[in-house]
């Protein structure tokens, strides 16, 4: 199975300020929703809150309280426990989506990266991981009018681990 990190990423890394997208492209939305229909999204319980439900995907948010449910949506306690659903139900992409916590949690055990890299600085917290030449090469860039498609694909294996517990 594929774990894709799937991120708009600011010139510095931020990729939220907590409450407001930092901004508005249409063409990434539109790109995102035909890249993960039918295939599993996990996210976070804050990005989830944010986002919401979307149609036509599997959804698994992680999150440490183990009371949190939501209608329509998988719950996992751990990065690692949300691939291994995703695995076990025999999916064949798993996109992770956020938020930085997450991001974190999971690019050691990423395949690929899907990256929007978005031509500007915004004030905001929350960070994508640094993309290390070491780990990862760029496979495709498509450059569009204030940002770019880019695919990168490990140097090395990833991390076989994913925790399926």
């Amino acid at each position: 199975m594929q774990v894709i990190a799937i991120a708009a990423v600011a010139e510095d890394r931020t990729i939220g300020s907590g409450q407001d997208m930092l901004w508005h492209l249409p063409e990434d939305f539109r790109r995102f929703k035909a890249v993960t229909l039918g295939h599993t999204l996990v996210f976070g319980r804050r990005t989830f809150e944010q986002i919401g439900r979307l149609p036509g995907r599997r959804l698994i948010v992680c999150t440490r309280d183990r009371s949190w449910s939501a209608e329509g949506v998988e719950v996992a306690h751990s990065v690692p426990q949300a691939i291994g659903m995703a695995r076990r139900a025999g999916e064949q992409i798993c996109f992770i989506a956020g938020g930085a916590q997450i991001y974190a949690q999971a690019l050691e055990l990423c395949t690929g990266l899907d990256i929007t890299e978005v031509h500007l600085r915004p004030a905001g917290a929350a960070r994508f991981p640094e993309i290390s030449p070491e780990r990862w090469r760029e496979v495709s860039r498509e450059p569009r009018q204030g940002f770019d498609f880019v695919a990168y694909l490990p140097v090395a294996g990833p991390s076989e681990s994913t925790g399926e517990g």
